[in-house]
C-alpha cells in the first residue's frame, strides 16, 4: 500500500519510527487542512510538548537561511536532531518554494538527523497561521525536539508566525535602514535575541547603537530579559554558537520563571479562538448562498429591510 493511501495512524507510527517519507505525507495533510488533518492533530496533540521552537525571521536578504543552516550544522555537532520549517507564503508551488539562499540548507537533506520543510499557504482553512503551530506539533510528537521556524520576510503573517515560537531571533544587517519601520512590523514586540548577520561588513556598531536605543525607547527597556544583539556572520559560522548560547540561555531563563508555560498557554488560548473564528467564517460563507439569501439581497437593494435586520434573519437560520 503506498504511503497516500495509509491510514493517519498508521503514517504516524510509520514517521515516529524514523519513516522521513511518511513524516512528509502528515505534513502535506496538515498543510491541505480538512478531516486528515484533524486527525493528525487528534493523534498528535497529546504527545507534544516537549520540543521547542526557535523563530528566525528579518528582511528579504538578511541571511535567514544561511544562518539556519549554520545552526543546524552547529546543532548536529553536538549530536542534536532538527527539524527545520521554511515558511513561504507567497508561494504558489505545491510544495512551498526552495528559494534564493535556501538551497543552502539542503547541504543538509541527506543527514537522518535533519528534517526540512518548506512550507507554503495551501488549503488551510486557517492558513499558515494556524497550520504552523500544528505542523511544529507534528515534528515535535515525531521526536524533533529542536524546531527551526524561518520566514521569508516581515510582513504580517511571518512575523506573527515567528512570534507563536518559544524563542524568537530577529536577523538585521549593518546599515539595516529605518528604525520606524522595523517597529512598524513588529519585530522589536516579538524579539528574544536579535542577531547582526553580515557582521564583517562595515556599520556594526552603528547598527547595535540603533538596536539598544530602540530597546531604551520600548516596552522591553524595564523587562527582566533585554534582548541580546550578536553579531554574526553566517557564512563562516562566526557567532554561530554564541548566538546558540544565548538561545539556551533564553529558553533556561522563561523555563525558570514559568514565562515558557505563560506563553504557550496564551498561543494555545489565541489558537483555539482562531479555530472558532475561522469555523465561524466558513458556516458564514456557507450560509450566503440559496434562495433565501438571493431574496435577502434582493429586499435590501429594493430598501424593504435594512443590512442589519437582513443578516439578523439569516443568522435566525443557524440552529433552527
Amino acid at each position: 500500500m503506498s504511503r497516500r493511501s495509509l491510514p493517519v495512524a498508521e503514517l504516524f507510527e510509520a514517521a515516529r519510527n524514523g519513516d522521513r517519507g511518511a513524516l512528509a505525507r502528515l505534513l502535506s495533510l496538515v498543510e491541505r487542512g480538512g478531516p486528515d488533518a484533524r486527525e493528525v492533530s487528534r493523534i498528535t496533540y497529546p504527545m507534544s510538548g516537549s520540543g521547542y521552537t526557535v523563530g528566525l525571521t528579518g528582511a528579504p536578504g538578511a541571511g535567514k537561511s544561511t544562518l539556519t543552516s549554520a545552526l543546524i550544522g552547529h546543532l548536529r555537532q553536538q549530536q542534536e536532531e532538527v527539524a527545520v520549517l521554511a515558511i513561504d507564503p507567497s508561494s504558489p508551488f505545491t510544495g512551498g518554494a526552495i528559494l534564493g539562499d535556501r538551497v543552502r540548507m539542503q547541504d543538509h537533506a541527506t543527514d537522518p538527523g535533519v528534517f526540512i520543510r518548506s512550507m507554503a499557504t495551501r488549503g488551510h482553512l486557517g492558513g499558515l497561521s494556524l497550520a504552523t503551530p500544528e505542523a511544529a506539533r507534528l515534528l515535535d510528537a515525531v521526536g524533533r525536539h529542536w524546531i527551526l521556524v524561518e520566514t521569508v520576510g516581515v510582513g504580517q503573517v511571518e512575523v506573527e508566525i515567528a512570534g507563536k515560537a518559544d524563542t524568537t531571533v530577529v536577523v538585521v544587517n549593518p546599515g539595516w535602514g529605518d528604525s520606524v519601520q522595523a517597529n512598524k512590523a513588529g519585530l522589536m514586540e516579538i524579539a528574544d535575541v536579535f542577531v547582526i548577520n553580515k557582521a564583517d561588513r562595515k556599520g556594526v556598531e552603528d547598527t547595535r547603537r540603533d538596536l539598544e536605543q530602540m530597546l531604551e525607547l520600548s516596552d522591553l527597556a524595564h523587562e527582566a530579559w533585554r534582548p541580546p544583539i550578536i553579531p554574526v556572520v553566517a557564512t563562516d559560522k562566526r557567532g554561530v554558537p554564541e548566538l546558540w548560547d544565548t538561545v539556551v540561555a533564553h529558553r533556561a531563563f522563561i523555563e525558570g520563571n514559568g514565562e515558557l508555560v505563560r506563553r504557550r498557554e496564551f498561543r494555545l488560548r489565541e489558537e483555539l479562538r482562531e479555530i472558532v473564528a475561522r469555523r465561524l467564517e466558513q458556516r458564514a460563507r456557507d450560509l450566503t448562498t440559496g434562495e433565501r439569501w438571493a431574496q435577502l439581497q434582493a429586499d435590501v437593494l429594493h430598501r424593504t429591510i435594512d443590512p442589519w435586520a437582513a443578516a439578523d434573519e439569516m443568522l435566525g437560520t443557524i440552529g433552527a
